[in-house]
């Protein structure tokens, strides 16, 4: 079964190349953040093994966030072949998630 997956440097790259990705950059003390969580898992039940849905922590990975522009948390991006296709900044409807993945497979 898919689940949402914790990323980092180290394992960022392999985790996401030649899929379709939705990564959020939150941070534990981020309260939207925690918010968007139960989301995600939501999203992933309903795409399954169609897109890597994934976190990183900007506290823990502060290079991907700088990589990213990341300025506000939660940043959600769509990632599709290594290139960013959508993104969005706060909490966001599962729906509206789901449908963005959609668009990017």
């Amino acid at each position: 079964m898919s689940e949402v997956l914790h990323l980092n440097e180290s394992n960022f790259e392999s985790a996401i190349e030649g899929k379709v990705a939705l990564v959020d950059f939150w941070a534990e003390w981020c309260g939207p953040c925690r918010m968007l969580g139960p989301i995600l898992e939501e999203v992933v039940k309903e795409v399954g093994d169609k897109a890597v849905v994934a976190k990183v922590d900007v506290d823990n990975a502060r290079e991907l966030a700088i990589k990213f522009g990341v300025r506000s948390i939660p940043a959600i991006f769509i990632i599709k072949d290594g290139s960013v296709v959508e993104q969005f900044v706060g909490v966001q409807d599962k729906n509206v998630l789901v449908n963005a993945i959609e668009k990017a497979i």
